[in-house]
Order: C-alpha cells, then structure tokens, then sequence
C-alpha cells in the first residue's frame, strides 16, 4: 500500500509533517518501537510507530532517524500522547534524510494503525488471504468478546488450516486453536520454548524450524512493543527483551511457504503483540502497588501506614477474600556474565511468568501476583489466604524446590551459557511488621542460591536455618585455598591410582559415620572401608572420628 492511501484514511488521524513529495512509497509491514536503536528488528519498507519515549532531549533526533533510513524505513508516525506537538528537532531530522514523518493524533492508539495495516499489506499480498486479517479485527476489541490470541489462532485453523499455540518464554502454554485439538503436552512446550530461545541466541533467522518426534513445528517470535517513558529504555543486546516474549508455534515447515504467506504470519504476531501489550498494560495497578509497598518497606516507613498499603492491595490481588492474607516475598535477580546488562525489567517479567501455575494456561492467570523491580533485581508480593497459610506455615504457598521444576530447561537454553537466574523465597508473614524481614530473608535465600552451579537456581527460606547461609558469604579465593587444602590430595591419589576416596568420603559423611550403613551403600567389606577411611586421614592429616574434621571436609565437598 502507498503513504498516500494512509494519510487519506480519516479513521487514522495522521497529519503529515513532511515529506509531501515521498507519499508514492509502499509500505511493506508496520512496527511500534521507543527503543533508542531498533535496526534489529526492521527489515526495511516498515512504517514505524512511536510514542517518542527514547527522546531524552534534541540531540536523540539526528541519530534515531539516520538508523531508520540506514534500514530502509519507508516512514516515520509519532504519537502526540506523551509531549503533545512533535518535537521541532525530529521534523528537522526527518527532512534533512528524507523521511516522511506523520503525527498521531493522542486520541487513535497505535493498535488501530497497526491493524489496519497489516490487514491492507496483507490483502494486496495475500490476495484471498485478505479476509483472514480482516476477521483478525475482533481480537482488537475490547472486553471478552475480543477473545484475545484465541481468535487469531482460531482463524489460522479455520481459514489456513494451521494448527498453532501461543507459548511464553518459560513453555508455558498461553493459547491454541480450537483446530488444535488436545493441548500441547507441558514437555513439548517445553521444548519448543527451548529451542526457540537457543536459536534467537545464536543469531539463526526466524522462523525458526524445529523436529519434534517426528513432528515439524515453524516458531516465530511475539516481540512486546515498548511505548511509555517508564518502562522504555536501551535495548542494547537481544538478552534484554529475550526472556520476556512469546512465541508462536506453528505445526508446519514454513521453509516451503511462498513470501506472501510468511508476511501474513508475522502480521500476525504483530496482532498478538498488541494483546500481549494489552495484558502488560493491566498489569500496571499491581506493579505499582508492589512499588509502593516495598519501597515503604525499604525506607523504614511505619508498620501501619504499610499495613494501610496492604489493606489496598489486598481486594486487588484477592477480590472477594474476607480476611486479610499472608504474603511471602520473593525476589529474582538476572545476571549476564561480563556485561552491564539492566536485568531488572527481564527478571520482573520472568517472576510474573514462573510465579503462575505452570499448568495454568491463559494470558491472564498473574492477576494475583504484584512484581516491581529496582535495579537489577525484581521483588514479587504473593498473597495467600489467611486460612490457607494457617494450615502448615511452612509448608503453604510459594515452594522455592517447586518453582523452578517446569522452566528450568527453556530458561537455561535462555541463558545460553552466560546467564544466570536466580530466586530467593521467604517464609509466610501475616502482618505489615514482618514485611520487612521477608524481604531480607529473600534476599539471602536469593545469595544462598547464586552460590550453586547452573544457571537457574533458587533457595528458600528453609535453608537459612543451615549452615548453607554462610556459604555464599566465604570469599571464592578462601573457598578455593580451603577445598584444595583438604580435597586436593585425595583426588590426586584417586587420579593415580583409580581409587574411589572421594566418592567414599561423601557416603561415609552421608551416612553419619556409621560403618555397617556405609559399606552397605557402597557395596564394601567393612574392612575394605576401613582401609579407605584410613588413607583419607593419613593424605590429610585428619581424624574422621572428631566431629570438627567431619564438619571441615562436609563444607568443603559442598563448596566443591
């Protein structure tokens, strides 16, 4: 479709600003942006949408506009919401590269532009093709019957014969197609998140193509817009926003397909990006009740004035409970090794993400949990009902053994070697006073697991009555002078002489230093033990019969 036709459609509010004589330029596809250099994700021929939050002050112009040209842009529309009138600088900028530039006017959203768009591109491409993105408007209404990533997937079944799902980051399965018959197994999900994450790592073009038993599944990527000041920022490296979009995963080989219905596709995603950014939006009232309440937390504020936040929050996160819940609190840190990555954002999108039932699907089963982030850490307030947590106290609600179990895979592959996530959970607290210890509890929990290998891990607040909470407090210089003192030269002796003392001591230390036990775990004579026991004292200098030089080598296996 030409410029021309777009700013001839009322319904759009465009006004043009300049470039009167480029408006004969096609346009191929659309996309919101505020990030300061969005070159990754154009293609060219693009109409680009912005609500200017990546504008700081006039000397953001020059540079944001150059790249958009660089990458073929076909146009530039920006949003009068946030600043009123356009920025004088960026209509300079625009003219100088030759970029056709239009306002919005604050009362049309991006959503209605983007599908209107994507319909018009679509038809003239697609031909007969046309009437699926055309019915794609229901999903754009508001209230239940707009149906949400449903209804897209929906009409994919019905007027494409494609069977599809919405999956988040995690693999948790958000939607599917009524011509999807029974729901993907939670491994399949699993797996297809997986390898989506892995291949976004490694730079490989989507769609993404992917064999599972014997099936093959074409996976594009759901990429979130980002439109208001508080929440923009620069996305200087793909890990940013990595861990926090969906996917759509299709069962066919979309390597065969023709160009036409390729850019249907990703028409479609664009559409459920603008529902994903829908659900995100409502998220806001519970987002800013966390901040609110914890920074009263951090601050010292008095327990009845949070107590006053947390009768607020409470009808929010519980509609219809009568007694005032428990919270627990648990904080997640994302952490990339050797960068100054800000993982504050990504690591509250996975919180709200693994925090949600891993069997619950459906885009909107987080509206119970409030996350805020501060930095490069994400602190979530999980309501349970008062006579929910009264049963075992801590035994009840979010269980850090549990919360990991269904991502880990997806998130490792995430991380790809060079990530680290991890989670710390408090115990249950019922008043405003005990906020505030949670909080810490968490974080300590949270250190107690950063001292674990892998790269998710999480701890909770059952661990900090061991002496597991010393662990991560020891310097990594004193770990290793402390291990290598005691365990070097049994695994020196082991290396040479293909003995088994290491795996000995870990069983005799496991079974408390009971011989009869120990030599049944390992299928040992007595004596045979004995013998072992007596080369680990005599290469360490040690007695495994005093309780401090079985204290000494337990921590050291543990900090191994």
């Amino acid at each position: 479709m030409r410029l021309r036709a777009l700013l001839d459609t009322d319904a759009l509010g465009l006004k043009l600003l300049g470039g009167e004589e480029e408006l004969d330029r096609s346009v191929r596809g659309v996309m919101t942006t505020d990030l300061r250099d969005p070159s990754r994700y154009l293609s060219g021929g693009e109409l680009v949408l912005t609500g200017l939050a990546w504008r700081h002050d006039a000397e953001d112009s020059e540079p944001f506009v150059r790249i958009l040209v660089q990458q073929g842009v076909t146009a530039l529309a920006a949003g009068e919401a946030e600043l009123g009138d356009v920025p004088a600088d960026l209509v300079t900028a625009c003219a100088r590269h030759r970029l056709p530039l239009f306002a919005v006017h604050e009362s049309v959203a991006f959503a209605t532009i983007t599908e209107h768009v994507v319909r018009q591109v679509s038809g003239e491409r697609a031909g007969d093709l046309a009437a699926v993105v055309d019915r794609h408007r229901r999903m754009m209404t508001s209230g239940p019957a707009g149906g949400g990533p449903d209804v897209v997937l929906d009409l994919l079944g019905s007027d494409l014969d494609l069977r599809a799902w919405v999956l988040a980051p995690t693999g948790r399965l958000i939607a599917g197609s009524k011509a999807a018959g029974p729901a993907l197994p939670a491994e399949t999900c699993g797996r297809l998140a997986a390898e989506h994450l892995t291949a976004t790592r490694t730079g490989r073009r989507a769609p993404h193509r992917v064999l599972l038993g014997g099936t093959t599944y074409s996976l594009f990527p759901i990429r979130s817009t980002v439109r208001s000041p508080q929440t923009a920022r620069d996305a200087r490296d793909a890990r940013e926003t990595l861990l926090s979009d969906w996917l759509l995963a299709v069962e066919a080989d979309a390597g065969d397909w023709a160009e036409e219905r390729l850019d249907l596709l990703h028409g479609v995603t664009q559409l459920i990006a603008v529902e994903r950014d829908r659900r995100d939006a409502a998220r806001t009232v519970r987002r800013r009740l966390a901040q609110e309440v914890l920074e009263l937390v951090q601050t010292g504020a008095a327990p009845a004035e949070i107590a006053a936040r947390l009768r607020v929050a409470a009808p929010v996160l519980l509609p219809g409970l009568g007694a005032a819940p428990h919270w627990q609190v648990v904080v997640a840190r994302v952490d990339w090794d050797g960068d100054e990555i800000e993982g504050g954002p990504v690591a509250q999108a996975l919180l709200e993400e693994i925090l949600v039932d891993p069997l619950a699907a459906g885009p909107e089963h987080s509206d119970r949990i409030a996350v805020a982030h501060t930095g490069d850490e994400a602190i979530a307030l999980v309501p349970l009902p008062a006579v929910t947590a009264e049963h075992d106290g801590s035994e009840t609600g979010v269980l850090a053994d549990a919360l990991l179990e269904s991502v880990r895979d997806p998130l490792t592959a995430g991380l790809d070697g060079d990530g680290h996530l991890t989670i710390g959970v408090s115990a249950a607290v019922h008043s405003a006073e005990g906020l505030r210890g949670a909080l810490e509890e968490a974080r300590h929990a949270r250190r107690v697991a950063a001292a674990r290998p892998g790269r998710v891990c999480a701890a909770g607040h059952q661990e900090l009555a061991s002496h597991v909470l010393l662990l991560p407090f020891v310097p990594d210089d004193v770990r290793r002078a402390f291990t290598a003192r005691l365990l070097d030269p049994l695994r020196d002796y082991d290396r040479r002489h293909r003995a088994e003392l290491i795996p000995t001591l870990e069983a005799f230390l496991d079974c408390d230093g009971s011989w009869t036990r120990c030599a049944g775990r390992l299928h040992l004579h007595v004596n045979t033990l004995r013998y072992r026991v007596g080369r680990i004292e005599q290469l360490t200098g040690r007695d495994l019969s005093r309780l401090e030089d079985k204290l000494d080598f337990f921590l050291a296996l543990r900090m191994s």
